[in-house]
């Protein structure tokens, strides 16, 4: 059989990693100032593009989709190339994908800190730049499906199933969740509205962690351990039924993230009952690539990479046996709200995401630039002062979230809350919130050192790409068995990438379409003409707007559960219909602050204008970040027709008379606010953004 000689793309893999390092460097740092802001509010430097609520999704998206995404494309690319015996398919795809990516990157980077966002955790970007994401990713779809058939190996590795699964699923999520109806270049809003727009949001923010943040990762993982260990994977049967039993459980376990709220009781049941059941399957995954180090455990004593490697996937363990633990009604009851669930996000995103990430660049790099690693020791001093580091932060936020939950549910003998007062709670854990500014520097700290020692490996070395020689075709499928889940059958099927691909997408489609057409397809109608709530007047939408803006859903929830303590501090617990206009919904899923759904009216006018203006002197103890540029900065009120339109566009009961005289009744009532505040003490032109703002936050619960 001939034989030809190929050369891998290897640029393409070098400039994602440095790529990965440079963007992981700056949303770290990003991370380590909101950490620093949370602790003490001064660290915002009274700067409206560097208040925690706009930054907070700049560290997100930087972590998330620089960061992790920038290193799982390196990984992807090389992995890929090698187990199929062909170069990536065109350089020029290669190339797009790569710059496209960089560009999507710096474009979030210049939005999110002017408060260009959709709110929308982890799809906060507005919809140019969503466009531009689904572009690029065609793109990388094409490049890699159409390297798979220039395959010269037949049957497609463990690591190739988890990249076809990674690519069909976040395309799939991130269209449907990312539907909005344009008001302007930048500013949209969501088709969805209240229930079924948490409902879709959190399918697709709990699949994103799953289908970007951990089945490349796994694919990674079942490439570089065994490369790095010497070794080959523990078991072959374990990886097909970890990967089928894995995408097909995780696209139902979203609403777990939204358990004891105003969502239908059988869909968070739902959500639960597969959530706890995810366990068995990624505990799998751990257990196969633990136990594929089998026989290396002389090399794990010497091997920085190999240490990486097995803390990541002990990291992936703890953090697959605490999301279930958490997806427990009772358990999310106590720990939703809270910095615990915060911990949990970032055990798996330092821990298992950037654990995997450190592994494989050390193990990468050498080879990318033939030399050695510069320094095995500090790579070594790396993986403790990172570690150490993880865990002061978990741990932080462990004591952090359980000690806010007891407070809040804390009562006196006489039955009444023994912490009325929200910021007791925030006062009471700020040492933690310096114990996690400390944890999370001493990462960074480990990952600069990283930077460092991979910069001077490349300084010494040169840059090559891997020429190989391989057989210009692959022998024939092996036969099938008529035994029932025989691997032989799973040999038959890896040798048919195209049906394997379409039984992916049937496995991942099945969840969403069981939880999410129901719910979407019931809607809230009107009794006789008459809605639950009014619409959001035309000023009320500005406040609004300014609202999601300015990033206060990262800090402040609109969703009172059914709990005792919940309603004495709060009001009437939720409903499904308090949220049917609300495009996106609010709910938040973290309270560093207290609830607002139902504030309107709970304090006049003032009181708004002075906490707003120095958030301290009116609650002491506070971390708030003071809003005074609101007073400066004006409302455009020639948008309100435009913006009524797009709400009426996606089915608020708006009549066209109300949406022709928009910007008439937002100035009325806008100068009749102005006006009452004046009354009570305090100067504001009527079209200050405080005064909208105000609007909207006396409207929550009024309607």
């Amino acid at each position: 059989m001939k034989q030809v000689k190929i050369t891998y793309n290897d640029s393409v893999v070098r400039q994602f990693i440095w790529a990965s390092l440079f963007f992981g460097l700056v949303g770290m740092l990003v991370g380590v100032l909101i950490a620093a802001q949370l602790a003490d509010p001064r660290a915002s430097f009274g700067l409206s593009w560097l208040s925690f609520g706009r930054i907070r999704p700049l560290h997100t998206n930087a972590v998330i989709f620089a960061f992790v995404g920038n290193m799982l494309f390196a990984g992807i690319y090389y992995s890929t190339q090698r187990l199929l015996k062909a170069r990536l398919a065109s350089d020029f795809l290669s190339s797009l994908h790569f710059w496209g990516w960089q560009a999507i990157i710096v474009a979030a980077a210049l939005t999110l800190p002017l408060g260009i966002t959709q709110s929308k955790e982890y799809a906060e970007l507005e919809w140019p730049i969503d466009l531009a994401v689904v572009a690029i990713w065609v793109v990388f779809g094409i490049n890699f499906f159409w390297t798979l058939a220039k395959r010269r190996e037949k049957h497609l590795y463990v690591a190739i199933w988890f990249y076809i699964s990674t690519i069909i699923t976040i395309a799939v999520l991130y269209v449907v969740n990312n539907l909005a109806i344009p008001v302007s270049w930048t500013k949209s809003y969501s088709v969805f509205a209240g229930v079924q727009d948490a409902l879709v949001q959190w399918w697709y923010g709990h699949n994103a962690v799953a289908f970007f943040l951990t089945t490349p990762i796994l694919g990674i993982m079942y490439y570089f351990i065994p490369k790095a260990a010497e070794r080959p994977v523990y078991s072959y049967r374990l990886s097909m039924i970890h990967f089928w039993s894995l995408i097909f459980l995780y696209i139902w376990a979203g609403p777990h993230h939204l358990l004891n709220s105003a969502l239908p009781d059988w869909t968070q049941s739902m959500g639960m009952l597969f959530s706890v059941m995810l366990w068995a399957p990624s505990w799998g995954g751990m257990i196969n690539g633990l136990l594929t180090l089998r026989g290396a455990w002389n090399k794990l004593r010497t091997d920085p990479v190999l240490k990486f490697f097995i803390a990541a996937v002990t990291f992936y363990g703890m953090s697959t046996l605490e999301g279930p633990l958490l997806s427990i009604k009772s358990i999310s009851a106590l720990a939703h709200y809270t910095d615990w669930v915060v911990g949990h996000v970032h055990s798996g995103a330092l821990g298992w995401n950037g654990f995997m990430a450190a592994g494989m660049f050390y193990w990468l790099v050498p080879r990318l630039y033939s030399r050695e690693l510069y320094s095995k020791a500090a790579a070594d001093f790396h993986f403790w002062i990172a570690t150490f580091g993880i865990v002061l932060y978990v741990m932080a936020m462990w004591v952090g979230g359980i000690t806010q939950s007891l407070m809040w549910r804390a009562m006196t003998p006489e039955g009444s809350l023994l912490y009325p007062n929200f910021v007791e709670t925030l006062v009471a854990i700020r040492p933690m919130y310096w114990m996690r500014l400390v944890g999370g520097s001493l990462y960074l700290f480990g990952f600069v050192l990283m930077i460092w020692n991979l910069l001077m490996t490349m300084s010494l070395g040169k840059a090559t790409d891997t020429t190989v020689t391989v057989l210009e075709t692959f022998p024939e499928a092996a036969p099938r068995s008529n035994l029932i889940f025989s691997p032989n059958d799973h040999r038959f099927l890896e040798g048919r990438p195209l049906l394997f691909t379409g039984l992916v997408t049937l496995a991942i489609l099945a969840g969403g379409i069981a939880e999410l057409i129901p719910t979407i397809l019931s809607e809230t109608q009107a009794v006789d003409g008459k809605w639950p709530i009014r619409p959001y007047t035309a000023l009320e939408l500005h406040g609004r707007d300014i609202y999601v803006r300015e990033g206060c859903y990262n800090c402040h929830s609109q969703m009172i559960r059914p709990f005792q303590d919940e309603e004495m501090r709060y009001g009437a617990h939720a409903k499904l219909t308090d949220f049917i206009f609300d495009h996106p919904f609010q709910w938040g899923s973290k309270r560093t602050g207290p609830d607002l759904q139902r504030v309107g009216k709970k304090y006049p006018n003032i009181w708004h204008f002075y906490h707003m203006q120095d958030p301290r002197a009116i609650s002491p103890g506070s971390n708030m970040p003071s809003y005074d540029w609101l007073s400066e900065q004006k409302v455009d009120f020639s948008l309100s027709p435009i913006q009524m339109n797009a709400m009426k566009h996606v089915g608020v009961p708006y009549s066209e008379a109300e949406v022709l005289n928009a910007e008439i009744s937002a100035q009325s009532d806008a100068k009749a606010l102005a006006n009452a505040l004046q009354e009570e003490g305090a100067s504001l032109d009527y079209d200050a953004e405080m005064i909208a703002l105000i609007a909207y936050l006396q409207s929550l619960g009024t309607r």
